[in-house]
């Protein structure tokens, strides 16, 4: 594994805690710098930092409320003073259903944790980035919200939703020091599997070419480097890694 140059920076990882997140945090640290879990569990956040041992910090938070968010930042900069990436990769998968039998109050949790969630961190955060000019935020969305996967409705509604914040505030913040950008990732063998049907698990794999599902650390690594100085000149964009299912 090619070390990256994270050195002496910080960073904030929602749904720290375990999945896509907790391999993020752990490239992070690798690389030099230093993580805060934000995530909702209070057992798995603790657990997560023992596992990741020095740099790593953890703070109980609900990205989908506002006081909780802001809470969760104040808690933060106490502790490290600044913020220099914040990757939003708190997010949950909902049922798989039919748009037509879909609960409504299903539908709205979906949302309001992968895009309230994700708006609100970054309304949050966004004002200590720009007081040192200097900021990375990296948004996980999914194929899914290209190409909008039957019966994830809800999923799907939201990561495509998620890729236009991404643009949106990318070129709002293009005149100053912080950067914007998210992937796609395929299907990546996660503790979100737990939530999904073995029928729409089976629908995912089919899609890839590659024939396999993603690895967490094959997503973190092109995360890490998204969260570096070295990551210059990309702003609104959105990076693939769909294992050649995505065709635009």
């Amino acid at each position: 594994m090619n070390r990256l140059d994270f050195e002496g920076r910080h960073a904030v990882v929602t749904g720290g805690a375990a999945g896509l997140g907790f391999a993020v945090a752990q490239r992070l640290l690798a690389s030099g710098g230093s993580v805060t879990l934000w995530d909702r569990d209070l057992a798995a956040g603790r657990h997560a930092t023992e596992r990741l041992g020095a740099g790593s910090a953890f703070v109980q938070v609900d990205v989908a409320n506002e006081d909780s968010v802001r809470e969760a930042l104040e808690s933060t900069l106490r502790r490290s003073h600044r913020i220099d990436a914040l990757v939003n990769s708190a997010g949950i998968t909902g049922p798989n259903m039919k748009v037509w039998d879909y609960p409504v109050e299903a539908w709205r949790e979906v949302l309001e944790v992968n895009l309230t969630g994700v708006f609100l961190c970054c309304r949050a955060v966004v004002p200590a980035m720009r007081k040192e000019d200097y900021g990375r935020i990296v948004n996980i969305a999914s194929v899914a919200g290209k190409e909008g996967n039957p019966n994830a409705s809800a999923y799907s509604a939201s990561k495509a939703a998620l890729i236009a914040l991404t643009k949106s505030l990318g070129k709002e913040l293009a005149d100053g020091g912080v950067r914007v950008n998210c992937v796609t990732p395929a299907a990546v063998k996660t503790a979100i599997f737990d939530q999904m049907s073995e029928e729409h698990i089976a629908f995912m794999l089919a899609k890839i070419p590659l024939g396999r599902f993603g690895l967490p650390e094959e997503i973190a690594a092109l995360v890490a480097w998204l969260c570096t100085e070295e990551c210059s000149f990309s702003t609104g964009a959105v990076f693939d890694l769909s294992g050649g299912r995505a065709t635009y």
